[in-house]
């Protein structure tokens, strides 16, 4: 207990509360900069006020934002307010509990954790004492300390993680005002956002069906989901209620769009017979028409500034023109697929035809006068339309594979497009010349977003970068999802982007770095931080000696336990490394691989040392006997093989599982193997004889991971069915079941003690359980899937790899 906590312990209720509540701000406006300085960078009122339960960590991130107060700076002298020094560890800290927000709101013990996750590598002497504090704080549970900075530390561009959705985020709309955003997932809902806060509002029910699309109107009032239910649905974003069910498409709702007058808007459905626009009415939630006339699928859809014509763009190759007034769209002239069709939309008539690309047409932009638009297509090439007279104007070549996506930059001078070759290029419209290619992505970059200003440009490919338009140069890679990217969009002030990822999160990110020009650039960056692994870390071990660990991805990498350095990286593999097990000598290590093959290592050399073949698909695990003769795997072949080292032989073959077999371990006296499969069963299998001793049943979904206590007698498996259970070997009985996990658990170990267990799951969190009563203990959150786990012997080093490629390496504190 810190000097403040001491101090409050003695007070009342309602002084604790004032002094917790008001006390910061108190000192700033009255010109104390020093006390509100001292009281955010003392651990003890950061805890506190963190656990108090009328604030939380954002009444607490609202008293670092004082700071920037232009009503509050105003009323102080220049000699009351805080130098750049004391703003810098300010700033850090805000940014920290700011990118530890979502944890911290759910579980506000992990604060020591998130803290050591986030600062360890900034060498600022508060923060390095508030790390020392925390530490020193007494803990009435073992604390799962980082050992080092393997979170993402502030100072990048991201700023907060919004969690909430269970499923795949594939669209997000941010509200005119910036301050809210909507998002629309797979798991049948939208959520409502604090983009200040990164609070959730509140959840928009009501779908049946993957929420595919949402768009806003301009009061910010209102909201349209599209669905996969045939759907869609208009919500009033104040109250969260449901306003009314816009019915008629037959077939998935992929796209909406609204008019700028917030009265109409316009959906896109796609089917095997019919592909169709439809028009709505957003007062009376009523059909005004139907927009025939594609031969293929409908791909987008934009509507002019005006508000009265819209185009969309399909994969018949064609693009058209709608008067959203009348709806109506007359045969085309020619006939001819590999067109763009212009109309006049208040009298129903086609002007002409605009015929050119020779593949389908994957999105189109409109400038911001209404006269001209750009359309991207799967040819290679851009065209740009007068819009008036149905003349194309230029066409725009250069990249060699399909255009995906295109904006227009706010003067309508410059097009930005965005293509599957992995670059963007800047275009001049007026000359219909390329000004340059924004290069180095190294995938398909699928969109691009472009900030009011028009200097700078977001693009998404398998992570997101940002780009200054004016020099072409990248800004930054914004790196934080762990899977796809599905969109992005800015707010009106451009200071900030939000992506919707498969990965079930949204991301804020700042397009504005706060610098103070005051970092040291090889300190700022996140020197410990253990992300070298370019996929997700499959696998940890650590050495029997305590000394070394070895995590597996595309690679095996080879760390110093204690400082958390990289010693080598084990390439020889071809494919994705599932497991890896090191010998009770410390000195050799055998891996398990999707190329279907096991390779023997030497780690003080990183040299190979043999290739082990049998299997004839991946292999996902493997272990080695107590006396470092044998090793045993386990294989998506639904079959376990044992292997002498010495001679790289395969022994035998143990056959019995029906479907993959995804980890196996041995008991310490060598004797018998415990495997995992994807069958929802263990099997005991008798090493000696080869044979199938019994059969483990209970869960109900594939079982990952599996984990002997060091008496032999229990094990302790982790399963897609989001429980972990304990098992009497010698009875084959299930003792408990562990619930709390609210993912699928993909890693288990059990501590030296036998009476703690630890688990690691796609929710993210690492868990610490008590195997007695089968209680959670403690909780550490990553940024991403954690799949993998392991115990250093003495039971207080913990090893887990993320999806991200991250390694952390914590160390159980307290309790």
């Amino acid at each position: 207990m810190g000097e403040i906590a001491i101090k409050l312990a003695s007070k009342s209720a309602e002084f604790q509360n004032l002094f917790l509540g008001q006390f910061p701000e108190q000192q700033l406006k009255a010109g104390n900069s020093e006390k509100y300085y001292q009281t955010l960078t003392d651990f003890d009122f950061i805890c506190l006020k963190i656990q108090y339960p009328q604030f939380g960590v954002e009444s607490l991130i609202r008293d670092y934002y004082l700071i920037d107060d232009p009503e509050i700076l105003d009323s102080l002298e220049e000699e009351e307010k805080l130098d750049p020094e004391q703003i810098k560890p300010l700033k850090l800290i805000q940014r920290t509990l700011q990118l530890s927000a979502h944890v911290l709101n759910q579980d506000p013990n992990q604060l020591v954790g998130q803290l050591w996750g986030r600062l360890q590598s900034f060498p600022e002497p508060e923060i390095q004492k508030i790390l020392a504090d925390s530490v020193q704080s007494k803990s009435e549970i073992p604390r799962l300390q980082p050992i080092t900075a393997s979170l993402t530390s502030p100072g990048g561009n991201l700023v907060r993680i919004l969690t909430g959705h269970n499923d795949s985020v594939n669209a997000v709309a941010i509200a005119p005002d910036g301050k809210t955003a909507v998002s629309a997932s797979v798991d049948n809902t939208l959520k409502l956002w604090d983009l200040e806060t990164g609070r959730e509002i509140s959840t928009l029910r009501g779908h049946n069906d993957s929420v595919n699309a949402v768009a806003i109107t301009p009061n910010g009032q209102t909201a349209v989901s599209a669905s996969s239910d045939n759907t869609l649905k208009l919500w009033n974003l104040e109250t969260g209620e449901e306003i009314s069910t816009l019915r008629g498409h037959k077939d998935s709702v992929t796209a909406v769009a609204i008019a700028p007058n917030g009265q109409t808007a316009i959906s896109i459905s796609n089917s095997l017979e019919l592909w169709t626009l439809k028009l709505w009415d957003l007062e009376t939630g009523e059909e005004i028409s139907t927009l025939r006339g594609h031969k293929d699928s409908v791909t987008a859809v934009a509507i002019a500034p005006d508000g009265k014509t819209a185009v969309s763009a399909s994969s018949d190759n064609t693009l058209k023109l709608w008067n959203l007034e009348t709806a109506r769209d007359f045969p085309s002239l020619r006939g001819r697929l590999k067109q763009l069709k212009l109309w006049d939309l208040e009298t129903k008539r086609e002007i002409s035809t605009l015929s050119g690309h020779k593949g389908s047409v994957n999105a189109v932009a409109i400038a911001p006068d209404g006269k001209t638009a750009v359309s991207a297509s799967s040819d290679h090439t851009l065209k740009l339309w007068n819009l008036k007279t149905g003349g194309e104007i230029y066409t725009l070549s250069g990249h060699n594979d399909s255009v995906n996506a295109v904006v227009i930059t706010p003067d309508g001078q410059t097009a930005i497009s965005a293509s599957s070759d992995h670059t963007l290029k800047l275009w001049d419209l007026k000359t219909g010349r390329e000004i340059s290619t924004l290069r180095g992505h190294n995938n398909s970059v699928t969109a691009v977003a472009i900030t009011p200003d028009g200097q700078t440009v977001v693009s998404v490919s398998n992570n997101l970068k940002l780009w200054d338009l004016e020099t072409g140069k990248e800004i930054s890679t914004l790196k934080g999802h762990n899977d796809l990217v599905n969109a992005v969009v800015i707010t009106p002030d451009g200071q900030t982007a939000v992506s919707a990822s498969s990965d079930n999160t949204l991301k804020l990110w700042t397009l504005k770095l706060w610098t103070l020009k005051l970092w040291n650039v090889e300190t700022r960056r996140e020197i410990f931080t253990l992300r070298d692994h370019r996929g997700s870390v499959n696998t940890v071990a650590i050495a029997p000696d305590g000394k070394k660990a070895v995590s597996a991805s595309n690679n095996l990498k080879l760390w110093n336990l204690k400082t958390g350095w990289q010693i080598s990286t084990l390439r020889g593999h071809n494919n994705s490394v599932n497991a890896v097990a090191i010998a009770p000598n410390s000195q050799t290590a055998i891996s398990a691989s999707s190329d279907t093959s096991l390779k023997l290592w030497d780690l003080e050399t990183g040299k190979e040392i043999s290739t082990l073949r049998g299997h004839n698909n991946s292999v996902n695990a493997v272990v080695i006997t107590p006396d470092g003769q044998t090793a045993v795997s386990a294989s998506s072949d639904t079959s376990l093989k044992l292997w002498d080292l010495e001679t790289g032989k395969e022994i035998s073959t143990l056959r019995g599982h029906n479907d993959s077999v995804n980890a196996v371990v041995i008991t310490p006296d060598g004797q018998t193997a415990v495997s995992a499969s994807s069958d929802n069963t263990l099997k005991l299998w008798d090493l000696e004889t080869g044979k199938e001793i019994s059969t483990l049943r209970g869960h109900n979904d594939s079982v990952n991971a599996v984990a002997i206590a060091p008496n032999g007698q229990k094990a302790l498996s982790a399963s897609d069915d989001k429980t972990l259970k304990l098992w009497d070997l010698e009875t084959g009985t299930e003792i408990s079941t562990l619930r709390g996990h609210n993912h699928w658990v993909r890693g288990v170990a059990i501590a030296p003690d036998g009476q703690k267990g630890l688990s690691a799951s796609a929710d993210h969190t690492l868990r610490l359980w008590d195997l007695d009563t089968a209680k959670e203990i403690s909780t550490f959150t990553g940024e991403s899937y954690i799949y993998c786990c392991a115990v250093s012997p003495d039971g207080l080093t913990i090893a887990a790899g993320e999806s991200s490629g991250r390694v952390h390496f914590l160390r159980l504190e307290g309790g």
